[in-house]
């Protein structure tokens, strides 16, 4: 397999799927307030000042760990679809949801639980269940797309 046998245009649409599900999820209206709660730390009540270096790396930052996600996983899927010609967009969309629980979510969970602020491990947990199912949704919703366009 090389790299031209990946569908690009399917891993951008899963990789600007992938970050909008992140901003959505992590939105103030969202999970933003609870996640916060959960690490001990509160609510900043004046605007944040970031310089736009520190912005490009945040978000820029994000967009780049979302499209190695999802490249790594359009891999995995074409790998799939070579050994099966039937993985279809259910075996993708599983495929993304095993390996963001089976390696993204078990690989942070001592991370986790050893970086919590208030050293609190249960709002640890809590922490890591919110993160690792944003991880996990969009790795479900990335492997959908990707093998929908195999």
């Amino acid at each position: 397999m090389n790299v031209f046998e990946i569908n690009w245009l399917a891993v951008l649409a899963a990789t600007f799927a992938a970050f909008i599900i992140g901003a959505i999820w992590f939105g103030p209206k969202t999970f933003y307030p609870i996640w916060m709660k959960f690490q001990g730390r509160t609510i900043p009540t004046e605007r944040v000042e970031m310089s736009a270096a520190e912005t490009g790396t945040m978000f820029g930052g994000t967009f780049v760990g979302a499209f190695v996600q999802v490249t790594t996983l359009a891999i995995f899927i074409n790998l799939a679809h070579s050994i099966d010609a039937n993985f279809g967009p259910a075996q993708g969309a599983l495929a993304g949801s095993l390996l963001g629980f089976g390696i993204a979510a078990a690989a942070s969970f001592s991370h986790r639980m050893f970086g919590q602020s208030n050293y609190k491990v249960f709002d640890a947990v809590k922490v890591w269940l919110l993160e690792v199912s944003q991880d996990i949704t969009s790795l479900t919703v990335a492997g959908l797309i990707l093998a929908s366009w195999l």
